[in-house]
């Protein structure tokens, strides 16, 4: 059950709108940090999962770097307190004026995803009189076992640099050092992983492989970064409020080959924010079908689109009057799509007019996603500090 202090407070906002937990984040960071400091390991958090500018303090604030997608997120990194040199920049379609302003920010690093990158990069560094620091992405051939489309480590995906143009990759770096400042090599498999142990054992092994190819290809790899990933429980979000972090920074420490001066990054992003958002909702009526029962939500797939775009699961409870008997409904939104849909036969506390219902587990690739279709307004945000 979501606990809320002072839930009488919610009664009067408008639905619907996400509900931060901020005492969960600031547990959940501080973990983080906690085994960062005992594992010797950075932690940079994937902006893409969130940017709300409170969060993003917060998280700054404890110390974390940035994993940034675009030239927007580097900016918002920056503005909310992120150190720049602790930002790193990702993302296969980098244009000339993100990588400028990155280099205008003095971020740490790029992490290059293809040669074509790498050559406008050193043009442009060039062209300005400086120094660009660049990471080479690697494309491990990994199978994560994850959804199609939150896969990221396979050949057939549009991410990073193949095995096949490794040597070129490094004759490049060779011959233009005066512009591109070498940092190492950084990682990425796919999202949303639970077989923790396994699949990070997995690409450990492959990435210790591969930073020895390079080395003996005569480059020094000073940074190793192992991306994101870790996933977290849809399915029971009391149970996991805070994700497998012990496992994921333990199993690293165990089978990842490294020497003491090589840093080691990792990049989580959804398992940092997920479990402290729930996106509240009202309902707007109860409909009685012949063959099954309607809940209808004034929360839509423009607020939260991963049901409708991954078919995935959220946990959902009516948080109005929990303890009441229980029905089954198709929970579902307003939005003129039949794929707006949260959750079909679903066991919740039988539901009234006006009661609040909770979408769990939510604060991550939540609001980020979010649009106007059928020009409905964007949900705000509410913060658990706000209700005390």
């Amino acid at each position: 059950m979501l606990k809320i202090q002072n839930i009488d407070k919610l009664s009067g906002i408008d639905t619907p709108f996400y509900y931060y937990d901020m005492d969960l984040l600031q547990e959940t960071v501080s973990r983080i940090r906690a085994l960062s400091e005992k594992h010797g390991i950075k932690a940079h958090y994937a902006i893409k999962a969130n940017s709300d500018p409170r969060i993003l303090r917060l998280i700054s604030a404890e110390g974390l770097g940035a994993d940034c997608v675009s030239g927007y997120e580097v900016q918002r990194a920056a503005e909310c307190g992120f150190a720049p040199s602790e930002i790193i920049f990702a993302g296969v379609g980098k244009t000339d004026s993100e990588i400028i302003t990155s280099l205008e920010i003095g971020i740490g690093c790029f992490n290059v995803e293809s040669l074509p990158e790498l050559e406008v990069i050193s043009s442009i560094a060039e062209k300005r009189g400086v120094k660009a620091p660049v990471a080479l992405r690697i494309n491990p051939n990994i199978d994560a076992h994850t959804h199609k489309y939150i896969t990221t480590g396979l050949e057939e995906n549009k991410f990073g640099i193949s095995e096949f143009e490794f040597q070129k990759a490094v004759d490049f770096l060779k011959s233009h050092a005066e512009t591109l400042d070498f940092k190492g090599l950084q990682f990425h498999i796919g999202s949303q992983i639970t077989d923790v142990e396994n699949v990070f054992k997995l690409e450990c092994e492959r990435v210790s492989e591969i930073v020895a190819t390079f080395e003996a290809m005569g480059v020094t790899i000073k940074n190793i970064d192992l991306g994101g990933g870790l996933g977290i429980d849809y399915e029971h979000p009391d149970e996991g409020k805070v994700a497998d972090f012990d496992t994921l920074f333990g199993t690293i420490a165990k089978y990842l080959q490294h020497r003491p001066d090589q840093q080691v990054h990792i990049e989580p992003g959804r398992a940092i924010v997920a479990q402290c958002g729930s996106l509240i909702s009202r309902v707007v009526f109860v409909k009685d079908g012949q063959k099954k029962s309607f809940l209808i939500l004034d929360a839509g797939m423009n607020d939260l689109i991963r049901p409708a775009l991954y078919d995935a699961y959220h946990f959902i409870e009516n948080i109005s009057s929990p303890d009441g008997p229980s029905a089954v409904y198709d929970v579902v939104g307003p939005v003129c799509e039949s794929s707006d849909v949260w959750g079909e036969q679903r066991e919740l506390a039988e539901s009234h007019r006006g009661d609040l219902v909770a979408i769990r587990s939510a604060g991550a690739y939540g609001a980020v996603m979010a649009s106007n279709y059928n020009l409905r307004p964007f949900a705000k945000s509410v913060y658990s500090d706000e209700l005390k």
